[in-house]
């Protein structure tokens, strides 16, 4: 591992591209010496003004005009990709052919076919690819995938997940490039693609999908007259365009264990700001978590006394991933939250990249994030089939 200072860029200066951006200029204040020193080199947007001030906020030397400044600058040595899914494939291709490290947002894309090509790009690159599933980087959620793989729930019987959130519930929210591609590309590929791979993370992977019904609440939105950030409400037009994609969606699943799983998603859910959540459960124990309650979950099993059993609040702290070492004070009960998620995951990042001798668990993989976008392929196409059972492909 060289002491040379890493160069980082973000593309995208919307609200996750400053999740980005303030993930790498916490890198070195957390999990110890062994980085080297991160240098902030630039914020890319079409928005000037927009990743302007991005850099400014997060301290970042320049904010440049376009993703391909960041490819022409030989400077620059890892690069986040957060904007439209559509635009992934032709930057992370852009960006690996420059011999750049790439952390990509999630949906890896705007189609299976182009998430096909990326994971291709990926087997035969020579640079670090990755894919950005916070919710990995979760205290909570990796404690309970660590009970689940230390069989402290017994055979799993069941997961039930669900990411419900409201962003999308006024009809006069704009109609962004967020309601536009076909159906999968809505709350399955936004907030549905997070879901499905903590329920991978935790239980294990998903063989099949059947009884999928997806829903279109809001089905026309105004059109924005300029630029819109992130969820935020815009000036809009007196034209209404149609919404492509869907609002809603629920499936059940089959994992390669034979344990069934139940999934819902919305982004019309009035009053879940940012709700993903799971129960999963065995023969012998259980375990919850909701992201609206970050720093704890809930644990249940066979205690010695029946009078006392019941679930029980695992407040988060130094005995889970991620918490010593990743928050200033030390101490079970002063919070962990999603920003720290996003420091997490680039420090893991930046680890790959540097090769430090003790690093975090690997980001997912272009491979990881192609395999979640099959599984909403087979949730579509279950859909289309009045609920029949689909097989998830293996990519090969």
């Amino acid at each position: 591992m060289s002491n040379k200072p890493l160069s980082v860029a973000v593309i995208g200066a919307g609200m996750a591209g400053r999740s980005h951006a303030a993930g790498y200029r916490n890198v070195n204040t957390v999990f110890g010496a062994g980085l080297p020193p991160v240098r902030l080199a630039a914020i890319a947007d079409a928005n000037v003004a927009l990743g302007e001030d991005a850099a400014r906020r997060y301290g970042f030397e320049r904010a440049l005009p376009s993703w391909e400044a960041v490819v022409e600058d030989p400077s620059i040595d890892a690069v986040s990709i957060v904007v439209g899914n559509d635009l992934h494939r032709p930057i992370a291709e852009a960006l690996v052919a420059a011999g750049k490290h790439v952390l990509c947002e999630k949906p890896l894309a705007g189609s299976v076919e182009d998430a096909r090509a990326m994971a291709e790009l990926e087997r035969n690159a020579d640079v670090v690819t990755a894919v950005g599933y916070t919710f990995r980087r979760s205290p909570a959620i990796a404690g309970i995938r660590e009970h689940v793989r230390a069989g402290e729930l017994g055979d799993l019987t069941l997961f039930s997940g669900r990411y419900w959130a409201d962003y999308a519930t006024n009809p006069a929210g704009p109609l962004t490039w967020r309601f536009k591609g076909g159906p999968g590309s809505g709350a399955l590929g936004d907030v549905g693609s997070h879901i499905i791979d903590a329920a991978e993370y935790v239980a294990g992977p998903i063989a099949s999908v059947s009884g999928a019904s997806l829903s279109t609440q809001i089905t026309k939105r105004p059109v924005p007259l300029g630029a819109v950030v992130g969820h935020n409400a815009a000036p809009v037009s007196d034209e209404f365009g149609e919404v492509e994609n869907e609002d809603t969606a629920s499936f059940t699943a089959r994992f390669e264990s034979g344990l069934v799983g139940t999934f819902s998603v919305t982004r019309t859910g009035f009053g879940m700001p940012n709700g993903l959540a799971f129960d999963v459960v065995g023969v012998g124990g259980r375990a919850a978590f909701d992201q609206h309650r970050p720093a704890e979950y809930l644990f249940d099993d066979a205690q010695p006394e029946a009078r006392t059993r019941g679930a029980r609040q695992v407040v988060a702290g130094p005995a889970l991933p991620y918490f010593a070492g990743g928050v200033p004070m030390e101490a079970p009960g002063v919070g962990v939250a999603n920003g720290d998620s996003f420091t997490y995951q680039a420090r893991a990042f930046l680890d790959q990249v540097a090769g430090v001798a003790e690093p975090l668990p690997e980001c997912a993989t272009f491979a990881d994030a192609l395999r979640t976008m099959e599984i909403i392929r087979a949730v579509v196409e279950s859909s289309r089939r009045d609920g029949a059972a689909v097989h998830v492909p293996t990519f090969s």
